[in-house]
């Protein structure tokens, strides 16, 4: 029976996985579960819909890992699982690169989980449900801070006294793995522009920028928690402190109210009525959620603004991630408010999902490559456990 490593994406209403052959860099199986909490369907490859049997709205997280490894242990053709490498949003200031698992580590992990409640938990507990199923199996965790840690000091802090900048109250950044791929294959599609000044926009239900230089974070839109910046699927993005005082102390709203309106009914949902996603805001055709895909527009190329001065200037734009790989419609609308740069897209090869998307006389390039945040973690595990 072949060796593989397992990758396990654990995501608040989510969970990806993929199975890798030593030495692959193709996976030899991926699935997914979506919809936790409200409808979860299975899929994967060579798999029935049931195969993981029912799953309901109140089928917990862990529940679900574990029925995922079970019937990978059924299906022997899959391979021996030897690693498994998972997605940790939030590695705080003590972890910057993929470390191995430890229970020393799995509780500073805990420990931080009030800083992404919508996530962390979820990515812990994938971990606790593949340690009850093999307590000596090894097991790395890959964290989508990591990639930030490259950001000069000045773009890391907030205008607080400088004993809550020594505490940790700093910004951090998200979507590192995202990053990191891009980063890697920016030469294959750029040329010597790739170290140049370029900002990468990870653009899905949770979406955030990431201005590089010579091809390391220099700024990013999401700081100390994963609501700053842009307008999300389901997050609010920045947003005015001044509000949250006045949500509390003027409506009289608990911290626990306040979290759920900014985590869970704010963003695309929240201001269209309609859906957190993109594609069935842009098939609804209701003027809100015309007015929801407006914003989210506007407020990207704000927030690409605000880098600018971090780079000093910008040679190249890339879109990636769910909705910038696939939505036409949202490249054209962000790129419309950057024409000031003189950036200028074709919009023919735009539509057809070209991979460089600019027209021959924009100032600035512009494409479009899909992520592999799999790719990474399964590159990582293979470092730290051979």
């Amino acid at each position: 029976m072949a060796d593989v490593q397992l990758v396990m994406n654990a995501g608040s209403s989510s969970l990806k996985f993929s199975a890798y052959a030593s030495h692959e860099n193709d996976p030899i199986l991926k699935g997914k579960v979506t919809g936790i909490g409200r409808a979860p369907e299975f899929s994967a490859t060579g798999a029935q819909a049931d195969a993981l049997g029912e799953l309901t709205p109140e089928t917990p997280h862990g529940e679900i890992v574990q029925r995922v490894l079970g019937w990978l242990t059924a299906h022997p053709e899959f391979g021996d699982i030897r690693a498994v490498g998972h997605r940790v949003v939030h590695g705080g200031r003590d972890f910057s690169k993929p470390v191995l698992i430890t229970d020393k580590v799995l509780q500073q992990l805990t420990e931080l989980e009030p800083l992404a409640p919508s996530h962390q938990p979820h990515n812990l507990g994938a971990i606790r449900a593949v340690q009850g199923w093999k307590a000596d199996l090894p097991q790395v965790a890959c964290f989508d801070t990591g990639f930030h840690a490259s950001q000069p000091k000045l773009n890391k802090m907030f205008g607080l006294p400088r004993a809550l900048t020594d505490q940790g109250v700093i910004r951090y950044g998200f979507h590192g793995l995202s990053y990191e791929y891009i980063a890697r294959v920016l030469p294959r599609h750029f040329g010597e522009v790739a170290d140049g000044r370029v900002v990468v926009a990870h653009l899905g239900n949770g979406a955030s920028m990431c201005a590089m230089n010579g091809r390391r974070s220099v700024a990013t839109t999401m700081g100390f928690s994963a609501l700053d910046g842009l307008v999300m699927g389901r997050r609010c993005g920045s947003i005015d402190p001044g509000v949250l005082i006045y949500l509390q102390q003027g409506l009289g709203m608990t911290p626990q109210q306040v979290e759920k309106l900014l985590y869970k009914e704010s963003g695309l949902q929240g201001v269209s009525g309609v859906s957190n996603a993109m594609q069935v805001l842009q098939e609804s055709g209701t003027p809100e959620a015309m007015e929801a895909i407006e914003l989210f527009c506007l407020r990207a190329a704000q927030e690409l603004s605000r880098t600018l001065p971090c780079i000093g200037g910008l040679d190249a734009l890339v879109f990636t991630a769910g909705i910038g790989e696939n939505s036409p419609r949202v490249r054209s609308g962000i790129c419309a408010h950057l024409k000031w740069l003189g950036l200028e897209i074709d919009e023919n090869a735009n539509e057809t999902g070209a991979d460089l998307i600019h027209a021959k006389a924009s100032a600035v390039q512009v494409g479009v490559i899909a992520t592999d945040e799999e790719g990474v973690i399964v590159g990582h595990m293979r470092d730290l456990v051979g």
